[in-house]
């Protein structure tokens, strides 16, 4: 059962904030619902965010919900993590609460309530289907950073979920950056083959892309601090043109990896995603 915490009226819509029990967490979870105007089923679109964010961060700061009455389009954005009594967590601010990087964790202390690929792709989804004026089978997918990565490898893990998918400045390939390799054998274990199912590089290359995407969009910042380091986007073109996959990388000059970054250009991916879940 969903509880709406509040709400509030807002170009033309409803952005409702809401909390319910995930059986995948374990644990109470939030998640925010911006409903256009009109009756619906509406397409909606999922927004998964980055390191330290919560439901909140895009509800309040990318400026989306202008374009997504225009269009028609619902939005979801959810919590980065299980939260709460007993749930695990690291006073470093890339693992633990607010960390939970979108896999199903199987190691100890994080394995019992850090199930957030099953939360998403399961209790998320039904949650909002059965509350919200929703239309089943008309979805997409986007993130940013630890968000980008997420929505990558969930779209290309759950293709009978999502027609469409994109990302702001994504952690491709968690493998191969500091991030990544630290929640990977944190939440995944020692075993570094088991985490090449969570790495969208890893999984292009494997070849389980092949038919179901027929393009991905990527917003980049050129000023973003964690360009070479941490997000590596070149990895991802590589894998998509030796795979064949179509993916649109674009290259923004001068911005950073900020909210400031995604404001500017969330009104093209909600476009984007609107006219991909038509129908």
């Amino acid at each position: 059962m969903v509880e709406i915490i509040q709400q509030h009226r807002t170009q033309g819509g409803v952005l409702s904030y809401c909390r319910h029990d995930s059986a995948a967490t374990g644990t109470p979870m939030k998640f925010s619902v911006f409903t256009p105007p009109g009756e619906g089923p509406h397409p909606v679109a999922y927004w998964l965010s980055g390191l330290t964010c919560t439901e909140d961060n895009f509800t309040t700061k990318a400026g989306a919900y202008a374009a997504a009455a225009a269009h028609g389009v619902m939005i979801v954005a959810c919590d980065t993590s299980p939260r709460g009594e007993g749930v695990a967590d690291d006073p470093a601010y890339d693992l633990g609460q607010g960390a939970g990087f979108y896999v199903d964790a199987t190691q100890a202390p994080w394995a019992p309530h850090y199930r957030m690929e099953a939360y998403v792709t399961q209790d998320l989804i039904a949650a909002v289907e059965g509350a919200f004026p929703a239309a089943s089978g008309r979805r997409g997918i986007f993130g940013h950073s630890m968000g980008g990565h997420g929505a990558l490898t969930l779209a290309l893990r759950h293709p009978d979920l999502y027609r469409s998918v994109s990302a702001f400045a994504p952690i491709v390939s968690p493998t191969r950056c500091e991030w990544g390799r630290k929640a990977f054998a944190a939440y995944l274990g020692a075993d570094e083959a088991a985490w090449a199912d969570h790495d969208a590089c890893r999984l292009i290359e494997a070849g389980v892309a092949k038919g179901r995407f027929d393009d991905i969009l990527i917003d980049q910042g050129g000023a973003d601090s964690f360009l070479e380091n941490q997000l590596k986007p070149e990895l991802f073109v590589e894998a998509c043109k030796a795979a064949g996959q179509h993916v649109i990388l674009r290259m923004r000059d001068g911005y950073d990896h900020s909210y400031f970054f995604m404001a500017s250009f969330v009104a093209d991916h909600v476009a984007w995603h609107a006219e991909r879940l038509r129908g």
